[in-house]
């Protein structure tokens, strides 16, 4: 449906006596869905075919390809961003007793990450254009136990993490959790994990590039790069692909201190090398949604705040997200909500906030006025690299026809 005809059918709605309920699809449209093609089938079934599907070569490579498509000096593969977040504070020397300060407005692995340190989370308030951090709110809390700072851009919105870092002390670090951020930029032009600070990416299925699991981070150290590498096997200082390739080195293994299991796959990796080229392509076709859905909802809903930025080429889109106040809309949220699943519509809710959940309840917060407003009003359209501009053209028509019977 062009937009044309759209315009036509939304001010047939508006006629009184001539409302109709548009024709209802039959398949789920997901909010966020992977953008897979053959060439990353076939990239998967070569390293089945290798013989290789553990931690190897390919791995190595879009570790590689990573590093020079961020721009950053080294970049290390885990099984995911969670893994990053842990590893990340870890290598900051967060620990028992100490703080972290986090927005609430999060997915609950930004907090647990401290938790499993033996950390607190300390949940600060959010910007209600922005619904990033809010640093006025982040400075509030720093107290002599702060140790990091857990800087979400959400959505894709990068955070000014230079003047969050001019504002704070110099001991207290800060960890990007750009989870939904690769390809934005932050306000100075340059892209997200190019500022110093350790910053954490998601290959999880639903974002922008999926390698069904997987996470990454990105830094400017090397030392600490080899020192994360062996973290993520156990803390070894070799891995089986290199014994694998020199077989005829009789080298013992050695465990220099305590590390995990998260390491990547070659099976993944080769998903992601094939998504990684593809990437500037598939973020294109999410500009040409977000700007669909602009065109749309500036009629539709003219009073309805989306997100700052979410239409802007900064923004990586992973989640179009705005504030649909029952006021303008004249049905609630969850309401809305439960009216667009019915029509096979993936809308959803990004976040409730943690400092509501029950595993957060005896940590100790402040209000968050901000956080609790936005927090009833937030929804989420659909956006993907795989969906089309009929799709959206779909989820405004519906939107529309569930504003008017409202």
């Amino acid at each position: 449906m062009e937009t044309a005809d759209l315009t036509r059918t939304l001010e047939r709605h508006a006629v009184p006596g001539t409302r109709r309920t548009p024709a209802r699809r039959a398949q789920y449209l997901a909010f966020g869905a992977p953008d897979y093609t053959e060439e990353e089938i076939e990239a998967v079934t070569r390293v089945m075919r290798s013989g290789w599907l553990g931690q190897g070569q390919e791995t190595m490579a879009f570790e590689q390809e990573l590093q020079d498509a961020i721009g950053a000096s080294e970049v290390v593969l885990v099984n995911s961003c969670t893994s990053a977040l842990f590893l990340s504070l870890r290598e900051e020397g967060v620990g028992e007793g100490d703080e972290v300060i986090v927005p609430s407005m999060t997915w609950c692995s930004s907090a647990n990450a401290a938790l499993y340190l033996g950390a607190t989370p300390v949940f600060c308030d959010i910007d209600r254009r922005t619904l990033c951090l809010s640093v006025d709110s982040v400075m509030a809390r720093v107290t002599a136990r702060t140790r990091a700072v857990v800087v979400v851009h959400y959505g894709g919105l990068a955070v000014d993490v230079k003047a969050l870092r001019a504002a704070l002390p110099a001991h207290i670090a800060i960890v990007e959790d750009a989870a939904h951020a690769l390809g934005a930029r932050y306000p100075d032009g340059t892209a997200v994990g190019t500022a110093g600070n350790l910053t954490c990416f998601s290959f999880y299925a639903n974002k922008n590039l999926a390698t069904a699991e997987g996470g990454a981070i990105a830094l400017d150290d090397v030392a600490r790069a080899r020192r994360l590498r062996s973290l993520r096997m156990h803390g070894m200082e070799s891995n089986a692909w290199s014994r694998y390739v020199k077989p005829g080195t009789v080298a013992p293994v050695v465990i220099e201190e305590l590390g995990f299991k998260m390491n990547y796959c070659d099976l993944q990796a080769a998903i992601g090398r094939v998504q990684l080229r593809r990437f500037p392509q598939m973020q294109s076709q999410r500009h040409r949604l977000a700007l669909r859905y602009q065109d749309h909802l500036s009629r539709i809903l003219p009073g309805v705040g989306m997100q700052a930025g979410c239409f802007d080429l900064s923004h990586a889109r992973h989640l179009l997200v705005g504030l649909f106040d029952p006021r303008i809309t004249r049905i609630g949220r969850d309401d809305l909500l439960r009216e667009l699943r019915a029509r096979n519509i993936g809308a959803s809710i990004h976040y409730p906030p943690l400092h509501r959940m029950p595993l957060y309840a005896g940590l100790p917060w402040r209000e968050l006025p901000v956080t609790d407003a936005v927090a009833p009003l937030l929804l989420t359209l659909p956006i993907s690299a795989r969906m089309r501009v009929e799709d959206v053209d779909y989820v405004c028509e519906h939107l529309a026809d569930i504003v008017e019977a409202a």
